[in-house]
Order: C-alpha cells, then sequence, then structure tokens
C-alpha cells in the first residue's frame, strides 16, 4: 500500500481520535476553537516523523522490557511516541488518559492496514 494512502488513513484516523475522544483540545484551550483539518494534518505529519525517528530508537532501547513483558510494553511505547507528537502539534493538546487512548486507537488500525496491505505468503515444501 502507498504511503500516501497509509498518510491519509493515519489523518483520518487521528482526525477521528481528536473529535470523539474527550480530552483533546485545538486551540486555546477550548474545543475546536480552531478548523481542525489543518491542526489533524500537521499533526499526522508530526506522528510519521517522529515515529520513523524516535520510534525505532525506542523500540530498540525497550526491547528487552517489551520481550519480558510479552509485547505489553509496546503499548507503552506507542503511548510515548503518541504523546510526544501531539505534544509537538501546535494548538493540539491532549490529556494524558486522551493520549493513551488515542495511541492504542492508532496502534489497533495501524495493525489492520497493515495486515491488509501486506499480502500473505505461504511456505511451500
Amino acid at each position: 500500500m502507498s504511503w500516501i494512502i497509509r498518510f491519509i488513513i493515519n489523518a483520518i484516523v487521528l482526525w477521528l481520535i481528536v473529535e470523539y475522544v474527550p480530552g483533546f483540545t485545538n486551540g486555546a484551550g477550548v474545543p475546536h476553537a480552531i478548523p481542525i483539518w489543518p491542526t489533524v494534518i500537521i499533526a499526522a505529519i508530526i506522528f510519521g516523523i517522529v515515529n520513523a525517528i524516535i520510534g525505532p530508537i525506542l523500540r530498540l532501547l525497550s526491547a528487552p522490557l517489551t520481550w519480558i513483558t510479552h509485547g505489553l510494553f509496546a503499548v507503552i511505547i506507542n503511548w510515548i511516541l503518541f504523546a510526544i507528537a501531539i505534544w509537538i502539534t501546535p494548538n493540539l493538546k491532549g490529556t494524558w488518559l486522551a493520549t493513551l487512548i488515542g495511541a492504542i486507537i492508532m496502534m489497533v488500525i495501524s495493525t489492520l492496514v497493515h495486515m491488509v496491505s501486506e499480502p500473505r505468503t505461504t511456505a511451500t515444501a
């Protein structure tokens, strides 16, 4: 699947998260004070950059802890990456619970998109 399609899917999911998960504010502390689409597009770009640059480093450093917790610590890593992206995005802020819920939603949707976009290969004997 093209990275453009993944970006569009991430932007739409991010927009839905900001719209429907309580705890996100857009603008001067007032929910939906500024038009949401420019903010969401900027947030999607920042989210992609954070995942591309900081994500591999955090995943590598936390690999032993992720292994010990049978992958559960990956949720914490995704939460940290999502929270960093929201924190960096101008005019968009979220509470810790809102960013946790948003990170879980983004993780599930990204997994589904990855499963759909990657062809399954079968081993031949």
